[in-house]
């Protein structure tokens, strides 16, 4: 299960991470959102030798969502270093999701 992550420990979670972070930016009201959650817990939980999860509720996490201006859900965003190297917006296949975030590591 993926951690949530918020606007307070976001940096810190960024620049420590001696893997790459995956962000997923929902919302609980959004279908595609819904859908896409189990897939990027299995995609991502595939690579966690490499890559770690977190989830950041655009609602509760507004602040955040802000800053990285988000304006449609689900965005999942990949940081390498500190930095974001990717950003993805919309449902999407597996496999598709699986190469891109895959490519960032």
């Amino acid at each position: 299960m993926a951690e949530a992550i918020s606007a307070a420990s976001f940096d810190s979670v960024i620049a420590n991470s001696d893997r790459a972070v995956v962000v997923d930016f929902w919302a609980s009201w959004c279908g595609p959102c819904r859908a896409l959650g189990p897939v990027i817990e299995a995609v991502v939980g595939g690579m966690s030798d490499q890559a770690v999860l977190y989830k950041c509720n655009v609602d509760d996490e507004a602040e955040l969502a802000q800053r990285f201006q988000i304006v449609s859900i689900p965005t999942i965003m990949v940081f390498k270093g500190g930095e974001c190297v990717r950003t993805l917006v919309g449902n999407m296949p597996r496999a598709d999701l699986e190469a891109e975030i895959r490519a960032c590591l």
